[in-house]
């Protein structure tokens, strides 16, 4: 019985070594287990973070302009030079390195001056030599005749340089959205044309209620007594029959089908013969004698004679488009015809 007895007991010990073991390497195996979950939790966070630093914004990008350049650009351009561009710029809350001028200087765009002033200025020929003496991190042409012959290489050693192209060009919501998307404001671009058409419509309502939708217009410029008349689809003549729906008289239409520019000459006779309702008077001959307004047919003017003929003085938008430009001019015809 003893020898039992200790074989019993001697099974019993094996037993429960067996189950201590089996507990010990299970208990092991779900450490492991944990331990490998913490590692690949650990791994997957270091996975993620250097996804997450690779995918940071590059510090330059490349993009193609109209010409078919690849035009390597900063992320971010600080010194932007934008010429006879500044109305999107300043749209866009970006200060040039350097704006527009003509007459050395002496003339710039006067209505953006709330925004540029003290923005030194560039001559709307732009030499190489002041261009480079800005340090651009970015030159935007509008036209593609800027930068002809061997111009662009010159331009785009001092400065990565695009060019919009004549298409985009003429088009300024076209031009505002592609600078946008340049300047890395692409958002900001599409809010204020949001901001500008629901301003328009509201101009538009109030004009409406005045002119029930039968007053015709037409924009005129005085500059060295010669008259020239805005073109219906560009400036403030996109304004006045697109945005406000004034009526466009006839020889406007012909006038516009002709244009080779925004402006083109008029004569006298044929402003007398359009019997437009408002006439819009950009007057840059004010204080040199503006003999032409003085003359006997255009005092014979219905528009003249009726007291409809709002003047502006060539400091104002009205020779330019964009935002500001248009808002501007929307503005001038607001205070003019609603009382």
């Amino acid at each position: 019985m003893k020898g039992d007895n200790h074989v019993l007991k001697s099974n019993k010990k094996g037993i429960m070594l067996l189950i201590t073991i089996m507990i010990m390497s299970m208990w092991l195996a779900a450490c492991g287990t944990k331990s490998a979950d913490n590692g690949t939790a650990a791994g997957e966070t270091n996975t993620t973070t250097e996804t997450e630093t690779q995918t940071e914004a590059p510090a330059e990008r490349t993009v193609k302009d109209a010409q078919g350049h690849d035009v390597t650009i900063p992320a971010n351009p600080q010194r932007v030079i934008a010429s006879y561009l500044e109305d999107h710029l300043v749209t866009l809350g970006v200060k040039p390195a350097a704006q527009w001028s003509a007459r050395d200087g002496s003339s710039v765009q006067d209505y953006l001056q709330e925004n540029l002033n003290g923005i030194p200025t560039i001559a709307s020929e732009l030499p190489f030599e002041a261009m480079a003496s800005f340090s651009p991190d970015l030159i935007i042409m509008g036209s593609e005749s800027t930068v002809e012959g061997e111009k662009y290489e010159q331009y785009n050693k001092i400065a990565p340089t695009y060019v919009l192209g004549d298409d985009v060009n003429k088009d300024w919501r076209q031009a505002l959205l592609k600078i946008g998307e340049l300047l890395n404001k692409s958002d900001e671009a599409q809010k204020a044309l949001d901001d500008y058409d629901a301003k328009a419509k509201e101009i538009k309502e109030k004009v409406a209620s005045v002119t029930g939708g039968t007053k015709s217009a037409a924009a005129l410029w005085l500059f060295n007594n010669k008259f020239y008349v805005v073109s219906n689809n560009v400036s403030s003549g996109e304004v006045m029959y697109n945005e406000l729906g004034l009526l466009q008289p006839e020889v406007v239409k012909e006038a516009s089908a002709k244009a080779t520019g925004n402006w083109s000459e008029i004569s006298m006779e044929k402003i007398a013969e359009m019997d437009a309702d408002y006439l819009f008077l950009v007057n840059s001959d004010k204080g040199a004698g503006a003999e032409a307004l003085n003359d006997a047919v255009w005092q014979s003017i219905p528009a003249v004679k009726n007291g409809d003929v709002f003047e502006f003085e060539s400091t104002s938008s009205w020779l330019y488009s964009g935002v500001q430009a248009n808002t501007q001019i929307l503005e001038d015809i607001q205070n003019s015809i609603v009382k």
